[in-house]
């Protein structure tokens, strides 16, 4: 699934903030990790912000911060504020018509149901959770040397 910039941008935001609901942070740092435009970022953040997902604090010790329930809102409630997923008339391509195209159709439309399943299926802490694992699992892993080094003759 190819996603919008805006989308990456906002699940970037939103999974960084709920990391720590309590902290704040400026879109700046927020653009700085993860390497996006500060300007196209603000322009995502108030999506967010309009959707109740985070809060922007004003003055020293600002920034935004998120205020959404991380266990409840998932990964499609997040691409749902950008982007029109799951649903619609798709414009008529050509070969649509034929049996083939039709049974392509039939195939393609099971895969995009199986995609947002799998989306609505994976709130924010799920992921926030399989990255911690994933972190963890990389520190505990044996440092090998590479291949070929230390070898004796």
């Amino acid at each position: 699934m190819k996603l919008q910039k805006a989308t990456r941008f906002g699940l970037y935001a939103a999974l960084e903030l709920a990391r720590d609901p309590d902290r704040h942070l400026s879109a700046g740092e927020i653009a700085e990790k993860y390497d996006i435009s500060t300007n196209h970022l603000a322009k995502v953040l108030r999506v967010l912000g309009r959707a109740n997902l985070i809060e922007s604090v004003r003055g020293a010790g600002g920034g935004y911060h998120f205020s959404g329930n991380a266990r409840r809102v998932t990964l499609l409630d997040v691409i749902r504020l950008f982007e029109d997923v799951g649903g619609g008339m798709r414009r008529r391509e050509p070969g649509a018509d034929t049996q083939i195209g039709r049974g392509l159709r039939v195939v393609l439309a099971e895969i995009d149901d199986i995609a947002l399943a799998t989306l609505r299926s994976i709130t924010l802490r799920t992921l926030l959770d399989l990255v911690q694992r994933q972190r963890a699992a990389a520190q505990a892993a044996p440092v090998r040397p590479p291949e070929g080094a230390g070898a004796q003759e």
